[in-house]
């Protein structure tokens, strides 16, 4: 760490005693534990433009619901920007990602608790009356098209233009907004005494399509008719269809 961010970041979290590297998450940052006189702090860096982008926008969110109790999500203390990186300071949450309590888990009874719990905690999300700082004029899903087109102007995604026009194309029938985490996958909840109780990674939690949400939390489970059914026991509100499915996870995901 430059001597320069470790100031930055001491005027927020005051002295840093020691630095635990937990290691890259996925491709797009690095992720520090600090320990410092005040407590533990998550350091989270992005170094290319695009996850410095993701990052910033993470931030901005986390900033917002700064003020709003209701939304579990790690605490912001700060957003620091250099020439060749952006780091975000939050709290540090004890626990693991749903991918790992699931990966430990040592029964399939043992994994049903936790995916109903999962389910559970989307659903309360979902039934939440939609933040006002998190509504934005355009539609959510024109909004995401117009993303995914600018990548691959860009040549930033493996998605093709051939996919991105079917999807443009073919469009599924509107329903009603809600709260969306954007990227709710296994690896972005964290469980804590055996439940899912938190979200993290939320640069895409904005008002959108509940069913993106769903697609991609039941995508490591899709083929297990039991671990797919403990998780409609915890969500309840709706459940989407195989062509939903193709639309959202088989998709638009593939852009972002």
């Amino acid at each position: 760490m430059k001597a320069s961010l470790q100031t930055e970041i001491e005027k927020v979290v005051g002295k840093i005693i020691a630095v635990e590297v937990l290691g890259e998450q996925g491709c797009t940052s690095e992720v520090c534990k600090l320990e410092t006189a005040q407590g533990s702090f998550l350091l989270k860096r992005s170094f290319e433009k695009r996850y410095r982008m993701w990052l910033a926008e993470e931030a901005k969110v986390l900033k917002k619901l700064m003020q709003e109790k209701g939304i579990p999500v790690p605490q912001y203390y700060g957003f620091i920007e250099e020439s060749d990186s952006s780091s975000l300071i939050m709290s540090f949450e004890n626990g693991m990602t749903l991918t790992a309590a699931l990966t430990s888990a040592e029964s399939i009874a043992e994994k049903k608790v936790l995916i109903k719990s999962f389910g559970e905690f989307l659903h309360k999300f979902h039934e939440k009356e939609p933040l006002r700082m998190l509504v934005e004029e355009s539609d959510w899903l024109e909004r995401q098209l117009d993303k995914a087109q600018h990548y691959v102007d860009n040549g930033e995604t493996e998605g093709s233009q051939e996919l991105l026009n079917q999807l443009k194309a073919h469009k599924p029938f509107s329903v009603k907004q809600t709260m969306i985490h954007g990227d709710c996958t296994t690896d972005n909840v964290f469980v804590q005494d055996g439940e899912v109780r938190l979200f993290i990674d939320v640069a895409g939690m904005t008002v959108g399509d509940p069913r993106y949400d769903i697609s991609l939390a039941i995508s490591d489970f899709i083929d297990s008719p039991e671990l797919l059914g403990a998780f409609y026991d915890g969500y309840t509100r709706y459940r989407v269809s195989p062509e939903e499915i193709q639309y959202f996870d088989g998709g638009l995901y593939e852009f972002f």
